[in-house]
């Protein structure tokens, strides 16, 4: 059976980082493992919840946008 899902492949510089919406777990200070995007916007469109399902795995990024937003 042939797999017909698309690998999502983001372009980083394409998305508003002022657009970033995020939940910020403080609980788990200093790692926010818990934290994640809510929302943010793509080549001038909302990101679809797969394009955020696929940024927010990868958890280095997410790491830089919480301190980037707490400091």
């Amino acid at each position: 059976m042939p797999n017909d899902s698309k690998q999502i492949v983001l372009d980083y510089s394409k998305i508003d980082m002022a657009s970033i919406d995020m939940h910020i777990d403080t609980s788990d200070y200093p790692d926010f493992v818990d934290s994640y995007i809510l929302k943010a916007d793509y080549d001038g469109r909302e990101m679809t919840d797969a394009e955020l399902d696929v940024l927010n795995d990868d958890s280095d990024f997410v790491y830089e946008q919480v301190l980037k937003r707490i400091y």
